[in-house]
């Protein structure tokens, strides 16, 4: 299918910007063709640049949980920008959502906003480093927490080793004292943790994986990785920017009932807009400049209208049952995708926790550790994405990423995109 206006935008965009996109994953290159620029949206759905029409289970890669343009968070940042849309000076949004998110979080006392989740899980390590006075930082293979220089680092084949960096720019000496485990692995964990246990500041996982595929956690592994956490003195990190106010109130934590020391949030606090932050206890959040020696700041962090649109997504989201709602959302694509997929002539299974699905084109099940796709698996997702696009559904440009659901997706939505995929398998076949 043709998008000449958007053939026309993206090549004048790749004169004046890299790759002609500000992120890399809307290139499309792991699917191939040309990206579509969008126009507008509104509800559940796309408008591109050709004024053509999409249903939209990316909502920009997961705050839009109310969907786009929804008249409330409009009204709340229209309301804000009419005020002032920056103070670089406390504002009273700021209070009233920290003190939302803290009263929602299981665990945490304070919150500081930042406008990324890469920044807010780089302030979070920081703070962890001067909590502690420990260096090491444990990650998990798989599970991405932004592009700041020391987590950019891939597992390599031991049960643990020292990151080497998966980006170039990225000097070694910047990972040294990050250190990788395979998801799902309580061995490799307890190996690492009693050989080095004493220098460890923090394990941080996505306690829902979502940006290698959708990796489900067994509970019994994370309550392990709390308990060896506290047994050694190291902070336990959730970043919770994708799941964070998107699974439940209280994110992963309420739903696999347990608590970290810190927690990491974006995406849905936002609204739309680029909002971050990180909180913990008291005690360690103390620690923070003004009150304690570890700095951290930011000239829009706790943005007036920013803070606007985080309110209102949360009241939204309150008020109208928005979790109940989402999750029996999820469970409605079950019912319809499973048999579809079932009568498939490839490899291609469900994940789904609450609000968010994953087409895994790997064997059956739900996959629990990142695990690379082959090269013919990755050339089947590229035809799915097309033949899904062709009939107006807005999948996820790569087969690695994740589908979100948003109160304004309806049940008859999820049967449209079951009929699509139907045809779209049998094309991608």
């Amino acid at each position: 299918m043709s998008h000449p206006r958007s053939e026309q935008l993206y090549a004048r965009a790749r004169a004046v910007i890299p790759g002609g996109v500000n992120s890399p994953v809307r290139a499309f290159r792991a699917v191939g063709g040309t990206p579509l620029f969008v126009a507008r949206a509104q509800g559940a759905h796309l408008i591109d640049a050709d004024d053509r029409r999409y249903l939209d289970f990316v909502g920009s890669w997961g705050p839009l949980i109310l969907g786009h343009a929804h008249p409330a968070v409009v009204e709340a940042i229209t309301a804000a920008s009419r005020a002032g849309t920056t103070f670089g000076a406390p504002c009273a949004g700021e209070v009233e959502l920290a003190e939302r998110v803290v009263a929602a979080y299981p665990g945490i006392e304070q919150v500081r906003f930042v406008s990324s989740g890469t920044e807010a899980v780089m302030s979070a390590i920081r703070v962890t480093r001067a909590a502690t006075g420990r260096d090491l930082i444990v990650k998990f293979s798989g599970c991405y927490h932004g592009h700041a220089d020391h987590l950019l680092v891939a597992a390599g084949s031991g049960l643990a080793t020292f990151g080497r960096p998966s980006s170039a720019g990225v000097p070694e000496p910047f990972t040294a004292c990050t250190r990788v485990l395979p998801l799902d692995d309580e061995a490799a964990l307890e190996q690492l943790l009693e050989a080095e246990g004493a220098h460890v500041a923090a394990v941080i996982i996505e306690p829902v994986p979502a940006n290698h595929g959708l990796l489900p956690q067994r509970q019994a592994f994370l309550a392990r990785l709390r308990a060896l956490t506290r047994a050694h003195g190291a902070l336990l990190i959730f970043d919770e920017v994708i799941s964070g106010f998107r699974l439940a109130p209280g994110g992963a934590a309420e739903r696999l009932g347990i608590t970290p020391d810190l927690a990491t949030f974006g995406k849905v606090i936002g609204g739309g807009l680029p909002v971050g932050a990180f909180a913990g206890t008291r005690a360690v959040m103390a620690c923070l400049a003004p009150d304690g020696d570890t700095y951290q700041a930011g000239t829009l962090s706790g943005n007036p209208v920013a803070m606007a649109s985080g309110i209102a997504t949360l009241e939204v989201l309150a008020r109208e049952d928005g979790w109940r709602r989402l999750e029996s959302l999820g469970t409605h694509v079950e019912t319809v995708l499973r048999p579809v997929l079932a009568r498939s002539r490839f490899p291609v299974h469900l994940v789904r926790v609450g609000s968010l699905f994953w087409l895994s084109l790997h064997g059956p099940g739900a996959p629990r550790t990142a695990a690379p796709l082959d090269q013919a698996a990755l050339e089947r997702y590229g035809r799915l994405f097309h033949a899904l696009l062709a009939q107006g559904i807005y999948f996820p440009p790569s087969a690695y990423e994740a589908c979100f659901l948003s109160l304004a997706h309806r049940e008859s939505d999820i049967e449209t995109l079951g009929r699509a995929l139907e045809h779209a398998l049998q094309s991608a076949a």
